[in-house]
C-alpha cells in the first residue's frame, strides 16, 4: 500500500503548539508535511498560561525550559503527543502523560558531538588558564607565561556517566593522547582504550579533568559535593554540562578559592533563566579560571538542525503511521501498513481481559481484523487494529465502550 498522504483527521484542522524557538526545521517540516495551524511562542510561559494555551492542542512541541505538569496534561483534552526537543524529558510529568495516554518523544543523541566538542574544548581552555589571560588581555595586562599551564596529551580523563554523550567525550579524549576512565552505575562497554572503575572516589582520585553526564535523578543530586571534591586530585579541573543539581556549586566555590580545584566549566544551574536578557547570577561568578555559559552545551546549528529533524520525524510516524518508536510513555509499536485496511489505534489501562474484550466486542458485530498489534508497559497497553474499510466507523464507537479505554483513535 502506498503511504498514506492524510489521517482521518483533516491536517488543516490539527493544532501545533510550540514553545522556546524551536528551529526553524522543524517548523518547516510540519508546514511541508501540511499542519498549517503551527502557533509558535517565544520563550517558556508558566504553567497558567501553558494551560490556556494547550486546551485545543493536538501536538506540544517543548525544550528544557517549559514545565508539562499534570495540571497541564489533565487540561490537554486533545493531546496526541509531546515532542522534546532536546535531550531529556524530565520537564514532563512522564507517569501522567502515560495515564492519559500521551506519547512523549524526545532526541537523545542528536546533540551528542556539539556537547562532546564543547567539553574538549573547555578541558584545553582550563587546562591552559586562558580564561584568565583572556581576561588579563582586555584589561591590558600581558601575562605571557607557562606557569600553571598544561597539555591536554598525557593528562587523564574521568567521565562520570558513559552514555552517549560521556562515551564521545571519551572517543575525543582519547584521540588527544589522553588517558580515559569512566564510572557508570550500569555496566558499560568502554571504546577504545577507556577503562571502568569501581567507584566514584576511585575516578576522582586519578583524573585530572573530571566531565559530569548523568541524568537529574534523586540519587545525582548534589553528585559533587563537599564530602567527594576532598577526593579531586590538587589542581583538577571539573566540568557539569549535564544537569544543575548535580553540582553543589557553594561547595565547589570554596573548593576553586582554596585552590584546592583549578579552575571549572559549568553550562548548567539549579536555577536558570526563563528567557534571554533576564538577569543571571551564580556564585561561581568572578572567579579566576572559571568558564560560566547559559546552557548552550547542544546548542549548535548543527545540533538543532537535527534536533528538529528528529523530533519531527517521531512525530510524524506516530501521528499517521501509528508507530510509537522512541516514546516515553506508549509502548514501543512498529509496523507495516496493511492493505486494503483502516487503522485504529486504541490505548487502554494494563489490566487482564481487555484484548479479550477488544476481539470479542469485533467478534459479535461481525468486524474482520485484518491485522492486529499489541504492546504493554507496566501502566498501559497500545493495540493497532486493522480493519476492514467498510467497517471501521462502527468499530471505532465499540472500541470506545470497551472497559479501561483511554484513547481511540481512527488513524486512516
Amino acid at each position: 500500500m502506498s503511504e498514506k498522504k492524510n489521517t482521518s483527521y483533516p491536517k488543516e484542522k490539527i493544532n501545533i503548539l510550540f514553545l522556546e524557538n524551536i528551529s526553524e526545521v522543524a517548523v518547516s517540516q510540519f508546514i511541508k508535511a501540511g499542519y498549517k495551524n503551527v502557533k509558535r511562542i517565544t520563550g517558556a510561559i508558566d504553567e497558567d498560561a501553558l494551560i490556556k494555551e494547550i486546551r485545543q492542542v493536538h501536538l506540544l512541541g517543548i525544550r528544557s525550559k517549559s514545565k508539562v505538569t499534570a495540571r497541564v496534561l489533565e487540561a490537554a483534552e486533545k493531546l496526541q503527543a509531546v515532542g522534546c526537543f532536546c535531550i531529556g524529558v524530565n520537564q514532563v510529568d512522564l507517569q501522567t502523560a502515560t495515564r492519559k495516554g500521551v506519547a512523549v518523544f524526545n532526541a537523545p543523541y542528536s546533540n551528542t558531538r556539539s556537547v562532546a566538542e564543547l567539553v574538549i574544548g573547555a578541558s584545553i581552555m582550563l587546562v591552559r588558564k586562558i580564561t584568565d589571560k583572556n581576561k588579563a588581555a582586555h584589561e591590558g595586562r600581558w601575562m605571557k607565561e607557562a606557569t600553571g599551564s598544561h597539555e591536554l596529551r598525557g593528562k587523564t580523563m574521568g567521565v562520570i556517566g558513559y552514555g552517549n554523550i560521556g562515551s564521545q567525550v571519551s572517543v575525543l579524549a582519547e584521540s588527544l593522547g589522553m588517558k580515559v576512565i569512566f564510572y557508570d552505575i550500569e555496566t558499560k562497554l568502554p571504546l577504545g582504550n577507556a577503562g571502568d572503575c569501581r567507584s566514584l572516589k576511585e575516578l576522582l582520585q586519578q583524573s585530572d579533568v573530571v566531565t559530569l553526564h548523568v541524568p537529574e535523578t534523586d540519587s545525582t543530586k548534589n553528585l559533587i559535593n563537599k564530602a567527594n571534591l576532598k577526593y579531586f586530585k590538587n589542581n583538577a579541573v571539573l566540568i557539569n554540562y549535564a544537569r544543575g543539581e548535580v553540582v553543589d556549586l557553594p561547595a565547589l566555590r570554596l573548593a576553586l578559592l582554596n585552590g584546592q580545584l583549578s579552575g571549572a566549566a559549568v553550562d548548567v544551574f539549579p536555577n536558570e533563566p526563563e528567557k534571554n536578557g533576564d538577569p543571571f547570577v551564580s556564585v561561581l561568578q568572578g572567579i579566576p579560571n572559571v568558564i560560566l555559559t547559559p546552557h548552550i552545551g547542544g546548542s549548535t546549528q548543527e545540533a538543532q538542525n537535527n534536533i528538529g529533524i528528529d523530533v519531527s520525524s517521531k512525530l510524524f510516524n506516530y501521528l499517521e503511521k501509528g508507530i510509537s518508536n522512541g516514546s516515553h510513555s506508549i509502548p514501543d509499536l512498529s509496523l507495516p501498513p496493511q492493505e486494503g485496511a483502516h487503522r485504529i489505534l486504541h490505548i487502554h489501562r494494563n489490566v487482564p481481559g481487555v484484548l479479550s474484550q477488544i476481539n470479542t466486542t469485533l467478534s459479535r458485530n461481525k468486524i474482520n481484523i485484518l491485522g492486529q498489534y499489541l504492546k504493554t508497559n507496566d501502566e498501559i497497553g497500545y493495540v493497532v487494529l486493522d480493519i476492514d474499510k467498510n467497517l471501521s466507523r462502527n468499530a471505532l464507537e465499540l472500541l470506545r465502550k470497551v472497559k479501561n479505554t483511554i484513547k481511540v483513535r481512527l488513524l486512516y
